[in-house]
């Protein structure tokens, strides 16, 4: 299992044992971590599981690719670090990732 560590708007922590292969947008779900909407279930064609990619860990994380770069357009509040948590990839390269939620999904 890899841990993840999603920050709600609110500041409450949710940390999260993470099966490898799944996302990160599918593993808030589960764990009912408010603000992830995901009205799309994960197919990348809405920007409403919006996150904020931790700096320390953005490189490794890796950019979005261009699809997930058009949602984006649709997002609230989009930063350097924005990314659609449906196209983060949990592995075990990512144990100890951290993602904030932001303010409100578009």
């Amino acid at each position: 299992m890899t841990k993840l560590t999603i920050v709600a708007h609110d500041g409450v922590k949710f940390d999260i044992d993470a099966e490898n292969g799944s996302t990160v947008m599918e593993n808030a779900i589960r764990n009912a971590v408010p603000g992830i909407d995901a009205e799309c279930g994960g197919a990348c064609a809405c920007a409403t599981c919006h996150v904020y990619v931790d700096e320390a860990w953005t490189e490794k994380v890796g950019s979005p690719d261009v699809m997930e770069e058009d949602m984006l357009d649709f997002a609230y509040d989009v930063r350097p670090t924005s990314r659609l948590s449906c196209q983060i990839k949990v592995s075990s390269d990512l144990d100890g990732l951290v993602v904030q939620v932001p303010e409100r999904q578009a």
